[in-house]
């Protein structure tokens, strides 16, 4: 059986009109390519992902920073409960194979450094992480989900 790729949408807790359309876009981006959404199942760039995502079908796995499953946003398919608070975020990047950054702040900035600590690729879109966070930066939704997929199907194979 052949599982299906992990990407991560990482970003703020709120979002402005510009970053919830770039977050709803690489959401859907990911779920048409057959991909599973992992995000941290909040607000922000969190519920906007998620609501592309699961608008064209796809699933959304949600860890949230509680211990209520009621709390993740409407999007998230599946969510995972967690009651580590901000400690969650290892946990969205261990659980990613390739990420794309959405604006930021500092959650946003340690779930990055985690997914760098531990090889997976960042790509930035509209990104305010410090330089050299992401691996890349790219300017359209689609191409972010693209350049994810593309990476993290690259890491699978070279970790076979």
């Amino acid at each position: 059986m052949v599982r299906p790729l992990r990407i991560g949408v990482i970003g703020s807790g709120t979002a402005t009109g510009r970053e919830a359309d770039l977050a709803r876009g690489a959401g859907a981006a990911v779920a048409r390519a057959g991909a599973i959404l992992i995000c941290g199942g909040m607000g922000g760039i969190m519920r906007a992902a998620a609501d592309g995502a699961s608008g064209e079908g796809g699933t959304v796995v949600g860890i949230l920073p509680g211990a209520d499953a009621s709390d993740a946003a409407n999007g998230v398919t599946i969510p995972i409960p967690t009651g580590l608070g901000e400690a969650r975020n290892v946990l969205v990047a261990r659980a990613s194979e390739a990420v794309i950054a959405i604006a930021g702040e500092w959650g946003t900035l340690s779930e990055a450094a985690f997914c760098r600590k531990f090889g997976i690729p960042v790509i930035g879109l509209a990104c305010r992480l410090p330089g050299g966070v992401p691996d890349e930066v790219v300017e359209g939704a689609g191409e972010a989900a693209e350049r994810a997929i593309e990476l993290a199907a690259a890491r699978r194979a070279g970790s076979a």
